[in-house]
């Protein structure tokens, strides 16, 4: 296991091993890293004492996405995020959605940024239920991977 990288088979254990960290947990694909992300993993950051993001694997993004997606390895991914001094753990999911994720890491705080609706960020009820909390990150506007691919391809 690299520093910084945990396993999901480890996450409960990370938990125990903490019980006086306030955990912050938050999710995507982070193929192209950009201002938007960055900006909600420093404010994730900022509600706890320990910031663990969950990557889709390059399969789960490629699903959702579509090819040529992800065009940055999940390995790649994870080591760029982890260099950030805002993310202190990556950990990866192959699934559709992260709630397997979520409920074995059983983090204090879920974010996700405010373009999803409370009722649909996934999770929500399971950590709400546990005593968490939700929180929806406003985003900043125009910025978005997808977007970023269009510019790159010359489209409008």
């Amino acid at each position: 296991m690299s520093v910084g990288i945990l396993e999901r088979k480890d996450l409960s254990a990370f938990r125990k091993r903490n019980p006086d960290k306030r955990i912050v947990f938050t999710n995507g694909c982070f193929d192209i890293l950009h201002r938007g992300h960055v900006a909600l993993l420093k404010e994730a950051r900022s509600l706890g004492d320990c910031l663990v993001v969950g990557v889709n694997t390059d399969a789960s993004v490629r699903r959702l996405k579509g090819a040529p997606r992800p065009l940055v390895q999940e390995k790649d991914r994870a080591f760029i995020l982890l260099e950030l001094r805002c993310v202190d753990h990556v950990t990866f999911f192959g699934e559709d959605t992260p709630l397997e994720t979520i409920e074995e890491l059983l983090p204090d705080v879920l974010v996700k940024g405010d373009e999803y609706a409370a009722e649909d960020i996934v999770g929500a009820g399971f950590v709400e239920s546990s005593g968490g909390r939700v929180v929806r990150v406003r985003m900043v506007g125009g910025f978005s991977t997808s977007a970023l691919i269009k510019r790159m391809r010359g489209d409008p």
